[in-house]
Order: structure tokens, then C-alpha cells, then sequence
């Protein structure tokens, strides 16, 4: 089962830390932490970002000035520790198209278990690099200083029900504007919600949306822990990692598609690549879409497992649909159905290690890029020139049953929008 526990939060003691929270470290780079600093000294990226470029280790010096930084902010109560236990209420208020939406979620300690062992479910691979950087810093500060971001099957949405009513006429503790997202904080304190809350999640999956590498990291400090003193007691903070959690049914809660385009082969023609895809693929041609929405609407329109293709060089735009419901059961039998049918699956498994690769580039892989909007994906596209891969969103209920058939899915097949504001809660390990 999913266990989670309230905790003692480290928070600004401001109620406007606008200027003090910052996007997830994992999307910044030297230009943005330098920017963030300037609206504030006390920012959270000079913790949570010592080293730059992201995802990369760096010396150990660099994440000890970082965990000197926390103590010297605590010393002069620019942050302080929370006196009662509490879950955080979270709720991110943002434009989607034409609407505005509200993505309720709240902080809390979600207790740690090995992927495939309990009820904590992973949907793509982690890498070694990430997580070394992570350790240092958790091994330094010995604070989780960002959350991961996991969701959890509520039809009724009844957890956040009971939230709401908690925190029903209440003024937010704290706010923060950030990239045009508005994000309120409410601490929870009441043990009565608590009890439950952690009733309600008590049966649930959760699956990791955003965060898979600080939840390694928190496995890795957990053991290392074990190493150095022994099994630690139950309500240990290493037992848990900082967690922000929301319902999957939830009405604000949206994945968004993650777009590729392939630069480097300029030989792929949209005759060429029509002709070789024919055998398994039906192929329409289409406009080019206009926005995100436009293009949503013609996947949906076209049939089960739709994508787009846009080539750069002739702005011309086609949509395909395969012929078959499970194309890649004779290629990948042992991988889950789920799985297979995935259409950042076929696109991969299929079109580009089958197709594209050996019989239109001569065995050499395609450069990829990656894209969160379908306005950088045809620009790659019209710039390179390229072809821009138009996919649509994975579902909620395909990642519910990707993870729960223990697939992990092909890399950046999920946008979880908008992203979670670092800096609004630290949970400290002690």
C-alpha cells in the first residue's frame, strides 16, 4: 500500500516568494539560474542547482556551500521549520489554450519501496549521472530540497474533496507567481483530515509523473544509510521522500505530448517514407495544424494510434494510422500490450528502428530532438530541415497500465504540465 505521513516542512517565511521559488532544476541552465538570482540572493537555486549543467555531478565543495547557504538562511529566519506536522495543500492555477485550469495536489512524505515491490509505480528509465548529483546534494543538506510528482486513481476525486473542505475560506499561507502559473500553499495541520487522507491513499498505486530520479536518489540515501548505522526505526524522515501528490481524475490534470523532429536526413521525403511505411501504415495527407488543439482533434478524428509527420523542406503534412491494432506483438512478444501499443512505441520500436534507420539512413540512427511545444517541433522542422514527429498526449490510463504491467515507457513519452514550483516546501531528513 501507499503510505504517506505528514511532516515538519522548511518553508520562506514570507508569504509572497514569487521571487523565491524556481522552476525544477532538471530545465535550467547557467542563464537561468543567474536570472533567478538577480530577483532575490535567497532564491532556492542557489541550493537546489550548485552545479551547472544540470543532471551532471560536480565537486563535492559545490554542494557543501549549498548545504552551508540552507543553515546560514535558517540562522537568519529568511526559511524556517514548520512546529506541527502537516500536509500541503497545492494548487497550481494555469492557461491551457483557451482554458484556465486549477491542478490540486499537496505535499507529504511518501514512504519509499523498490519499483515493482509495492505500490509505487515507475513509467521511464533513470540514469546514473542525475542521480549522483542529486545524492551529493542530499547527502550534503540532508533535505529533500524538490519533490517528486506522483499521481493516484480517484474516480470521485474524494481526497482532494476532503482538502477543499480543509482549507474551505482560508486565505493561502503562502503564493507564488511563476511563469505565468499561479501557485497557492495551505498548511494542514489538522489531524482528523490527515487520518483521512492517509486512509484514502492507503489502497492506492501512485505513479511517478515527474521525478523518477529523486525518487532513486532517495533510495540510494536510504540504503546508504543502512550501510553506515543499520535498519533505521519506521517513522525514520530516510524512510521517505518529499512527494507532491494528486488525483489522476482530477479535471487539472493534464499530460501534454512530447514532440520529436529528425534533423539529420534530409533523404526522407514524404514520398519516400509514405512508400516505405505503406505495408503497415495507412497514410493521409493533412494541413499543417495550426496549434496544439487543432492537431489533438485530427489525431482523434484519424483512428486508434494515430501520429503526424510535417517535413520541413516541402511543408507538407500527413497523418498516419496503423493497419494493425498490435503491430509490434511479432517484434517485442514479451513486452505487455500496453506497452506495444503505445504510439511513442510504434514510433520508435517501429517506424524508426525498423523503417527510418536500416532501409532509409543505412543502418546510422537519426539525430532526435525533443520538444514540449508543437510550435518548436515545426520550427526544428522548417529550420533543419527536418521532419517533426506530431505526437498525441499519452492517456492517464495508459500510463496507469504501462506502469502497472511494469513497462517503462520509451524516453520523454509524457509532459506533465505545468511543472511543479521548487522552493515551496523543503523536507528535511532529520
Amino acid at each position: 500500500m501507499a503510505q504517506i505521513e505528514p511532516f515538519t516542512a522548511i518553508r520562506y517565511t514570507e508569504q509572497d516568494v514569487s521571487a523565491l521559488v524556481a522552476p525544477p532544476y532538471d530545465i535550467l541552465d547557467e542563464a537561468d539560474k543567474a536570472a533567478l538570482l538577480r530577483k532575490d540572493e535567497h532564491n532556492i537555486v542557489a541550493i537546489d542547482l550548485p552545479h551547472v549543467p544540470p543532471k551532471t555531478a560536480g565537486p563535492d565543495a559545490v554542494y557543501q556551500r549549498a548545504a552551508g547557504e540552507l543553515t546560514s538562511w535558517l540562522d537568519i529566519r529568511a526559511i524556517a521549520r514548520d512546529e506541527q506536522p502537516a500536509l500541503y495543500v497545492y494548487h497550481q492555477t494555469y492557461k491551457l489554450g483557451r482554458k484556465t485550469l486549477v491542478r490540486k495536489k499537496f505535499f507529504c512524505r511518501l514512504r519509499l519501496e523498490e519499483f515493482g515491490r509495492g505500490q509505487v509505480f515507475a513509467h521511464e528509465q533513470t540514469f546514473g549521472g542525475p542521480k549522483e548529483d542529486r545524492l551529493k546534494l542530499t547527502i550534503a543538506t540532508r533535505c529533500n530540497i524538490s519533490p517528486i510528482f506522483g499521481l493516484y486513481p480517484d474516480p470521485t476525486n474524494e481526497v482532494a474533496g476532503i482538502l477543499s473542505a480543509a482549507i474551505q475560506d482560508r486565505e493561502p499561507d503562502q503564493m507564488a507567481m511563476l511563469d505565468g502559473v499561479q501557485n497557492l500553499l495551505w498548511v494542514v495541520t489538522d489531524t482528523g483530515v490527515i487520518t483521512q487522507v492517509r486512509k484514502r491513499l492507503a489502497d492506492k498505486p501512485v505513479f511517478i509523473a515527474d521525478g523518477h530520479h529523486r525518487y532513486g536518489t532517495a533510495l540510494m540515501y536510504r540504503q546508504m544509510q543502512v550501510d553506515e548505522t543499520g535498519e533505521p526505526t519506521s517513522g525514520d524522515p530516510v524512510n521517505f521522500v518529499l512527494a507532491v501528490l494528486g488525483g489522476m481524475e482530477d479535471p487539472g490534470a493534464t499530460i501534454e505530448p512530447y514532440f520529436r523532429t529528425i534533423v539529420d536526413a534530409p533523404q526522407v521525403t514524404p514520398d519516400v517514407l509514405e512508400s516505405a511505411l505503406s505495408e503497415h501504415f495507412k497514410w493521409k495527407a493533412a494541413k499543417r495544424p495550426k496549434d496544439a488543439e487543432e492537431l489533438a482533434g485530427a489525431l482523434r478524428t484519424a483512428g486508434e494510434g494515430a501520429m503526424g509527420f510535417y517535413f520541413g523542406a516541402a511543408d507538407a503534412c500527413a497523418i498516419i494510422v496503423p493497419k494493425t491494432d498490435d503491430l509490434l506483438a511479432a517484434l517485442e512478444p514479451k513486452r505487455k500490450p500496453a506497452w506495444r501499443k503505445l504510439p511513442y512505441s510504434v514510433l520508435h520500436r517501429f517506424i524508426l528502428d525498423e523503417v527510418v534507420t536500416p532501409k532509409l539512413c543505412r543502418g546510422k540512427a537519426p539525430t532526435i530532438h525533443y520538444h514540449k511545444t508543437l510550435g518548436d517541433a515545426l520550427s526544428d522542422a522548417q529550420q533543419s530541415p527536418g521532419i517533426a514527429c506530431l505526437m498525441p498526449a499519452t492517456t492517464m490510463q495508459q500510463l496507469r497500465d504501462i506502469c502497472t504491467a511494469g513497462e517503462l515507457m520509451p524516453q520523454k513519452s509524457t509532459y506533465f504540465f505545468p511543472k511543479l514550483a521548487t522552493g515551496m516546501v523543503i523536507n528535511p531528513l532529520y
